[in-house]
């Protein structure tokens, strides 16, 4: 399948297929792989297994992971008619055009599959990892939760892997020699990649698989010398971090002159700074440098298009957020890959890179708050990322609520 996300084309597979045994950490690479495909602009969507499962029957009416028992026929039929279930759904939402990439999260005894995918096997034998997966995530999965006690689901759960084991065939290179398929092992330590070429290999590489700590985002204005309210916000600035002692504390700033004069006041804090040019504030071409009102006095009909679609909106010799976001494609890759990163940047490419983790559609993107004089700390967790806001009491506000189409 070809796809154009602005900056390349790139041969995506229509279905994308996760296997491995439980706690391996499919739904986590799952959930990475969602919310870049949609950043980027391809409609993708997850089937996932386990919850058609758990809408088929009630846990509680069985004998927990008996369930998943080889020996218990009557529930390996449900467990087979769900899991087609997913599947016969996933082809409707293809035939129907309702998007363009699917992503089948299931645990799957035999991984060969009936219809034309790639296949990407999550292995695991770190102990560490998978106990980690099953405390942090699968004892509180709707699975247990509520239902029985936290040692009780862990207990459980571990008896479920072992009924998976007993029956569970991991690809093989030369059984397999004909299927396109990646091994994301232990977490994304290393990776083993077969008869697979083309962009979505380096997605897999590049979205490290293992759960990174910390990211903060700082909003700054235009590309001037820092003001008086700016070069106090700078030393909050620097009080914050000289708080935090982060381990490996890395600096990642934009080129203009006000966020490399932000950076400065940190240069001792950390051994990494960088200046990156695709950080610059999106390009506003002939409208750089006006204001809200001086853009809609000067050009009206250019300034209500922006308003009926102000991400695809591209300013006149400028970007738009869509090219924004192909600019930024790089710094998301590596932000997947670090730890303790601040970003020094502006209001636009933050929203792009907020609107990332946060999994926000492209018609929110835009209007993301991204506030000054504020940090934003973002911690991906399992499923999703939590934000923080920290403040600091220095007046600044930009923000333009989306518009009423209505009016």
């Amino acid at each position: 399948m070809l796809l154009d996300n602005s900056s390349e084309q790139f041969r995506v597979p229509n279905v994308i297929a996760l296997v491995g045994l439980p706690a391996r950490g499919k739904t986590y690479i799952s959930h990475k792989l969602y919310r870049y495909l949609n950043w980027i602009g391809i409609e993708a969507k997850a089937f996932k297994v386990g919850e058609y499962r758990r809408k088929a029957c009630n846990l509680e009416e069985y004998d927990e992971y008996e369930f998943f028992s080889p020996n218990n026929a009557r529930c390996q039929k449900i467990r087979d008619e769900v899991a087609q279930l997913a599947i016969d759904n996933m082809r409707k939402y293809l035939a129907n055009k309702e998007g363009e990439v699917v992503d089948l999260d299931a645990t799957q005894s035999d991984a060969r599959p009936t219809i034309p995918c790639l296949l990407v096997e999550s292995v695991c034998d770190d102990p560490d990892i998978i106990n980690s997966n099953i405390t942090e995530v699968k004892i509180n999965s709707p699975d247990y939760k509520g239902i029985m006690s936290q040692e009780e689901a862990k207990e459980d759960f571990l008896k479920r892997i072992e009924n998976y084991r007993m029956q569970y065939e991991p690809l093989d290179e030369d059984y397999d020699e004909e299927l396109s398929y990646i091994k994301v092992i232990n977490a994304g330590k290393s990776f083993y990649v077969h008869n697979v070429n083309g962009h979505v290999q380096k997605v897999f590489i590049y979205l490290d698989m293992e759960k990174v700590s910390t990211t903060v985002l700082v909003a700054l204005e235009e590309d001037s010398p820092l003001s008086v309210n700016g070069l106090l916000y700078a030393g909050k600035l620097r009080e914050y971090f000289e708080a935090e002692d982060l381990d490996d504390f890395r600096v990642w700033s934009s080129q203009k002159i006000r966020a490399a004069q932000t950076a400065s006041h940190l240069k001792d804090l950390t051994g990494h700074t960088e200046f990156w040019k695709c950080l610059d504030e999106i390009d506003a071409g002939m409208c750089e440098g006006l204001t809200y009102e001086d853009f809609k006095a000067r050009y009206p009909k250019q300034f209500a298009e922006r308003d009926k679609d102000k991400y695809h909106y591209r300013y006149p010799s400028g970007e738009s957020y869509e090219d924004l976001v192909a600019r930024l494609e790089p710094v998301i890759m590596e932000l997947e890959r670090q730890s303790n990163v601040l970003v020094i940047s502006h209001q636009a490419v933050l929203r792009c890179i907020l609107a990332h983790f946060t999994n926000k559609n492209r018609d929110d993107l835009p209007y993301l708050k991204v506030p000054l004089h504020t940090t934003i700390k973002l911690t991906p967790k399992a499923y999703s990322c939590e934000v923080e806001l920290f403040p600091f009491p220095i007046k600044a506000d930009t923000y333009r609520e989306k518009p009423d189409q209505k009016q």
